[in-house]
Parts: structure tokens; sequence; C-alpha cells
């Protein structure tokens, strides 16, 4: 299921967990080589699901980094792989990431200014 923005574009959201340091360099890709503005990168602690269980004590958790992003429809399986590939999803302790409908959204448009020297 997709819903349609209140310009007609329909739009999905990714969400990666990720280890401490991988968000911003995402964030940045993002926004230059494809346009997107809705990025948001929020701050967790947590374990990992293959933490040994002597390491799960209180204050032996990890900082988590959550990069969400919505993409429009027709660009959500490629920009998936796209951050699954620069992310490093696929190696140990990498993250993990998922994708689903967004339910409503507001458009955001950023205006072209001159850039800063």
């Amino acid at each position: 299921m997709t819903t349609t923005t209140q310009t007609g574009e329909q739009q999905k959201v990714i969400t990666c967990i990720l280890p401490k340091g991988k968000a911003m360099p995402l964030v940045h890709l993002l926004i230059r080589e494809h346009g997107l503005t809705a990025v948001d990168v929020h701050y967790a602690r947590g374990v990992g699901r293959i933490t040994p269980l002597r390491h799960r004590g209180i204050g032996e958790t990890a900082e988590r980094e959550i990069l969400t992003v919505a993409v429009p429809v027709g660009e959500a399986n490629a920009l998936f792989a796209d951050i699954y590939r620069v992310a490093k999803i696929n190696r140990p302790h990498g993250g993990l990431m998922f994708m689903h409908a967004l339910r409503t959204a507001t458009p955001f448009r950023l205006p072209d200014l001159p850039e800063e020297a």
C-alpha cells in the first residue's frame, strides 16, 4: 500500500538502524546525489541480536543512528539498494533497514539558493 501526497506523488519510507557515525554520510548522499529533502536522523542506544548475554547488562548498550527518508515510490527500490550498498548493511554489525508505505506526506521544497563561498 502506498499513499499519495498532496501533490499526487506516492511515497515510501526507508528506515535504517546504523552503527554510530554511519548516518551523516548517507544524508549527504541522499541530499546531494538524489535531491531528497525528507531525511531525518535521530539517535538511540541498544544491543544487537547476537550480543552475548554477559554484555547485555545496564550500561553495555551501543549508540545507534536511525536514518529515516521519504522517497518517491518509483525510486524506492533503487534507493533502498543504494543505501544498502553504501551503508554496508550486509557486513556483521552493519545495521538493518526496512521500507514501508507512507500514509500521508506534505511536500517540502527548498528554494534554489546560491552556493556559499
